[in-house]
């Protein structure tokens, strides 16, 4: 797992040519699945741990904004880790940073266990924020590695046939909270007038089913890291061009300097806001407006990530016929009128139009991510890393949503993700207007 040296520009391009119309090099195909895998993996965390939110709200009565900290504590890590992770790239390698990143996020997930026994707030949020750091290290390291995996000219519609399985692994870990988890949690004020050892009883019982799914996970990502450990992965010239002597000369001003870079990472920030405040929100919005319940609450969350995961694999598709820019900016103007929908109606198709927001939002990361990685060159590693930092965006945004919901209601709260939309839309707008092309614009 040491650092490749970088090959020179003609090495790249000669075996892009004998690689001809090719998916991903030859003998990598395996690799290439088990990253993929990975995508679906962390999939499952954060849409677990999204409904997570409303259940902490309930078996702790807590306020929407102080539920909103699992958010925090989740994103923080991302935010956090980010830096270190492309640093553990450029030692190791990006297959050595998806293994270390798989195996801390299997740690952070077996500690649910010590967390249901011991049962508070806190112990939680520290299990969330040692398995998102994990998953900060795979996200920095999987994005260029499934790009390096193959013939420059088709690297980002790679990365978005990648990123199409992270919503399978969303909607499996949707089920998982509400079919192991949302039905176990009974009502704060129905447990608030039972005596004590008995609530105590009830919220012991909670907490053990919440630990259930996370045990599962920490599985999974085990195994995970042990295969892509021993998977054998023949070098190529594309894969780890960013040696450790590059990334110290300057490569931090040269990015702050590079302005469609700089607003990709805005744009980056103000999408998974946009995605974490939806996704966070639904079964608040669905319960003040429908009457729902907490099990109910997680099918309409349910059914925004169907439309999410349909719609990741609609967009791969429509990617090879338009320009997957001017996609964008389409995406975020009918995200900005289905929120102003649910804002405005605070009914049945209210509800359907929040839900929908999960397809205008399908497009948007692996864009994002291809358009501001644009003539980055060299920098790629922490270039990659600056835009996981963005990530922070999930962590902030849910507490300001929350706030907001507090002091109006869920459906008012939904303003914020017009925000984001319009912010998304104006970075799509600039990078047409400034002729930003991305590897397969530049290759067509």
């Amino acid at each position: 797992m040491t650092s490749i040296s970088k090959p020179s520009p003609n090495e790249a391009a000669e075996e892009d040519k004998k690689s001809k119309g090719s998916f991903v090099y030859p003998g990598l195909l395996l690799p290439f699945g088990l990253i993929v895998a990975c995508f679906a993996a962390w999939g499952i965390s954060t849409d677990l741990t999204a409904p997570m939110v409303n259940v902490f709200s309930s078996v702790f009565d807590m306020s929407a904004f102080q539920s909103a900290l699992v958010q925090f504590a989740y994103y923080g890590a991302y935010f956090l880790l980010a830096i270190p992770a492309a640093m553990l790239n450029t030692r190791f390698g990006f297959k050595g940073g998806v293994v270390i990143g798989m195996s801390l996020a299997a740690i952070g997930a077996f500690l649910f266990f010590p967390a249901a026994e011991i049962m508070t707030y806190g112990t939680f949020l520290l299990a969330l924020f040692v398995l998102a750091g994990g998953l900060s290290i795979v996200e920095t390291s999987a994005n260029p590695f499934v790009m390096s995996l193959g013939p420059e000219k088709n690297a980002t519609r790679r990365l978005n046939f990648a990123q199409a399985f992270n919503p399978i692994g969303s909607n499996l870990g949707v089920l998982m909270a509400t079919l192991l988890v949302a039905p176990h949690i009974g009502n704060a004020a129905e447990r608030a007038s039972l005596p004590e050892a008995e609530a105590l009883a009830q919220t012991s019982s909670e907490l053990e089913r919440v630990m259930v799914p996370y045990i599962i996970l920490g599985v999974l990502y085990a195994v995970l890291a042990i295969s892509i450990f021993f998977v054998k992965i023949p070098k190529n010239k594309r894969m780890e061009q960013t040696d450790s002597n590059t990334v110290t000369k300057g490569v931090f001003r040269r990015l702050w300097n590079n302005g469609n870079y700089r607003f990709g990472v805005i744009a980056q920030f103000f999408n998974i806001a946009a995605q974490t405040c939806i996704w966070t929100f639904i079964p608040f919005y669905v319960q003040h407006t429908l009457g729902a319940s907490h099990e109910a609450a997680g099918w309409w969350l349910q059914l925004s990530l169907i439309f999410f995961l349909v719609m990741r694999f609609v967009m791969v598709w429509l990617m090879g016929k338009f320009d997957s820019k001017k996609l964008l900016v389409v995406m975020c103007v009918l995200g900005t009128v289905f929120t102003i929908i649910g804002i405005v109606s605070g009914n049945v198709i209210g509800a359907v139009a929040i839900a929908a927001l999960s397809g205008c939002i399908s497009l948007l990361f692996p864009t994002i991510y291809g358009v501001a990685l644009s003539g980055v060159g060299a920098d790629t590693k922490f270039a990659s890393s600056g835009l996981v930092m963005a990530i922070v965006g999930g962590a902030i945004a849910p507490m300001l949503q929350g706030a907001l919901t507090d002091a109006t209601n869920p459906q008012i709260g939904f303003s914020f993700v017009v925000i984001c939309f319009l912010v998304i839309g104006a970075f799509g707008i600039y990078s047409i207007k400034n002729g930003i092309h991305t590897h397969e614009d530049a290759n067509a």
